[in-house]
């Protein structure tokens, strides 16, 4: 039996102005270790309604090369359906994530995501999720990172 290549996390949904969280990893140690307490919580970027808070734990999401980062969000948290320019891979952490392929936001096509859970979407994928209780998310992938929302409308980085 293949495995699902069903979820995803549209909360990765990022701009390329990121501010680090937390202690970048240096390529001149052999092992990085980040405790819960190290994690300095900032906003999340413009590519996310207010409400979302981010932490880059390794790597740089706007530069080429392998970056790693946690989302934190408040229950209801939403987001509209978009696309991702690389596979997009993610670990819910604690909370529930709920995900749906599409390009139309429709609760019933979403399939939820306990803490636990891990997910990958390839890239150019349509898709769209939301929260249910405060939830924090681990997003792993390859750099330049980035997002599309498939109704520009949609995107909060076009709202003033």
């Amino acid at each position: 039996m293949s495995p699902t290549r069903y979820f995803a996390i549209p909360l990765a949904a990022l701009s390329l102005a990121f501010v680090s969280a937390a202690p970048h990893s240096d390529p001149a140690k052999d092992h990085e270790l980040i405790t819960p307490s190290d994690i300095k919580w900032q906003d999340g970027p413009p590519s996310l309604s207010k409400g979302a808070q981010m932490a880059v734990l390794e790597g740089d999401p706007s530069k080429e090369g392998a970056f790693v980062l946690r989302i934190k969000l408040p229950d209801g948290f939403r987001i509209a359906p978009h696309t991702h320019p690389k596979d997009e891979r993610v670990t819910v952490i604690t909370g529930t994530l709920y995900l749906g392929m599409g390009g139309t936001f429709d609760e019933k096509m979403g399939k939820a995501m306990p803490a636990g859970s891990y997910g990958r979407t390839e890239a150019g994928m349509k898709h769209f999720g939301w929260v249910k209780g405060e939830t924090v998310l681990q997003l792993h992938g390859s750099g330049p990172w980035g997002i599309t929302y498939v109704n520009p409308q949609d995107d909060p980085r076009n709202k003033k």
